[in-house]
């Protein structure tokens, strides 16, 4: 029986798993390993030549290029994300053979109509619907300079995402998204593929907890945008602890963070320190701006959290809202507050959580169901 091979080219070198996309690419890779696939793994660093033994030791090859920043990268025709991602070594290492090859995100797709891999099997793996994400990042930030550029990225992306139509299957990471592409790209097929994640049991703890916890990367302008409104006009008349916890938080939070006696700034918090206080908190307030792709915050607070209260964008085509308590205004936000301050799952609540997440974010499934697509198997 001949063993199965399968090019994955990443965005980044997805070891560790430390934020959104990588956590995706990582345990994609894992289990897709795990359950016998041969996984040519082709990442792109950032300058900085890292290299990754835990990776080598999970695939079966490993390749790295880097990523050609700068200023003429910036003024191509095409998306920076995608213009820096252009490898001829990479090209020529997928020539050695003819297994399929996995695109991760818009990102990788430089080469994806390269008439030189016209007769392989080309797979797209969604992250986001990129120039969406990239407006909702115009109107979250609020320096001039970064706005324009975001703006300039957004369209180009807008045009580029045609190049999608030279893969022979997209995977998508939510519901909302797959309606999306299969609307745009209604020849090729489109299938719903959630995220993969760490996590395989729900760990609920039972009981109530001290502090309500916001977490994420706190230099986003998504997560800046979300952080000042909470603190501005969720929190400011609520005297609970409130914990923001997350990678590098800027100025403009730290100061305003100041002015609230109840908010407290936990800064770059280790994996084991994060776990904690994911674990710990007694309730997490989840909101967005952006209802693009899928938050791995909200997954990761249902798995392991206790209670979740999310606007609706949050949980937008999740099939998570179920699991939430949705509220869209500050004063919607208030009133949960105050209701769950002393809520208590009971055994019905958590079994019906570990249901709907153990079906649809089971790692194990979803890893067999895309070696089902890409490889015919049953």
């Amino acid at each position: 029986m001949k063993d199965d091979h399968l090019h994955i080219i990443s965005f980044d070198i997805p070891f560790p798993p430390s934020y959104g996309g990588v956590i995706d690419v990582f345990f994609q890779i894992f289990h897709l390993s795990k359950a016998g696939i041969k996984v040519h793994l082709h990442a792109f660093d950032y300058g900085k030549g890292k290299r990754s033994k835990e990776l080598e030791q999970i695939c079966y090859s490993v390749n790295y290029y880097p990523r050609r920043t700068g200023l003429l990268s910036a003024l191509s025709n095409k998306p920076y994300i995608t213009g820096s991602r252009k490898s001829e070594a990479l090209v020529l290492e997928l020539l050695k053979d003819d297994y399929p090859i996995l695109f991760e995100g818009l990102h990788t797709c430089y080469h994806i109509s390269d008439k030189r891999l016209a007769n392989r099997l080309k797979i797209f793996r969604e992250t986001n619907i990129e120039h969406r994400y990239y407006g909702y990042l115009v109107l979250a930030e609020i320096n001039p300079f970064y706005k324009f550029y975001f703006a300039i990225a957004a369209i180009k992306l807008r045009f580029y995402q045609r190049v999608i139509r030279y893969a022979d299957l997209v995977l998508c990471v939510s519901e909302a998204d797959t309606i999306y592409y299969k609307k745009k790209f209604h020849k090729t097929p489109v299938v719903f593929m959630p995220c993969f994640h760490k996590n395989e049991e729900v760990l609920l703890e039972k009981g109530a907890g001290s502090y309500i916890l916001f977490h994420g990367n706190l230099e986003v302008s998504e997560n800046v945008k979300a952080t000042i409104y909470l603190m501005e006009k969720v929190m400011n008349d609520i005297d609970y602890r409130f914990i923001i916890a997350g990678n590098n938080p800027t100025s403009r939070i730290k100061k305003i963070a100041l002015r609230h006696p109840n908010v407290e700034i936990i800064s770059n918090p280790n994996e084991e320190q994060m776990e904690m206080l994911i674990r710990k908190a007694h309730l997490h307030l989840l909101v967005t701006f952006q209802a693009t792709g899928l938050k791995l915050k909200l997954l990761n607070a249902l798995f392991r959290g206790k209670l979740v209260v999310a606007n609706s964008k949050m949980t937008h085509g999740t099939g998570l809202a179920p699991l939430c308590f949705i509220a869209d205004t500050p004063d919607e936000l208030k009133s949960y507050i105050h209701q769950l301050t002393d809520y208590d799952y009971n055994f019905a609540e958590i079994g019906r959580r570990r249901e709907l997440l153990l079906n649809r974010f089971n790692n194990k499934e979803n890893a067999h169901e895309m070696i089902n697509l890409i490889f015919g198997k049953d």
